[in-house]
C-alpha cells in the first residue's frame, strides 16, 4: 500500500550524510577538546590544608597527589594517630578539590554530548 521498496528499508538522501558527516566532525572536535582538557588537568593543581596548616597535601586535576607537607610541630612520636588523621583529612579534601576542578573543566565538554538527536 503505496510503499514500493523491499522490506521496509529506511532511503537515506544526501543531506542525511552530510549532517552525519558534520556530526562526525563535531565528535572528533570534542574528542580533541576532551583530550586537551585532560592534558590541562594533569597540570592544574589545588591544595588542601588541615589542623590549621600542620599538614597540606597537593594533588593534580587527576587526582596525583604531588606533595604532602607537614608542619615539624605536628610530629610527635607520641601522637602520630593524630598525624595519620590529619594527614588522611588533608588527602581527602585535596581528592574532592581535584573533583571539583575536573568537574568544571569538563563540564562544558560533558554539556556539548547532550546535542539534540545524537543519543
Amino acid at each position: 500500500m503505496g510503499s514500493k521498496g523491499k522490506g521496509g528499508r529506511m532511503r537515506f538522501s544526501p543531506r542525511a550524510g552530510s549532517n552525519a558527516s558534520s556530526m562526525m566532525k563535531q565528535v572528533q572536535q570534542l574528542q580533541a577538546q576532551m583530550a586537551q582538557a585532560q592534558e590541562e588537568l594533569a597540570q592544574e593543581t589545588v591544595t588542601a590544608s588541615v589542623g590549621g596548616g600542620v599538614v597540606t597535601v597537593v594533588m593534580n586535576g587527576q587526582q596525583e597527589v604531588r606533595s604532602v607537607v607537614i608542619a615539624p610541630e605536628a610530629v610527635n612520636p607520641e601522637d602520630v594517630d593524630i598525624l595519620q588523621d590529619l594527614i588522611m583529612a588533608a588527602m581527602n579534601e585535596a581528592l574532592k578539590k581535584s573533583r571539583e576542578l575536573a568537574e568544571k573543566k569538563m563540564a562544558p565538554l560533558s554539556a556539548a554530548l547532550s546535542i539534540p538527536g545524537w543519543m
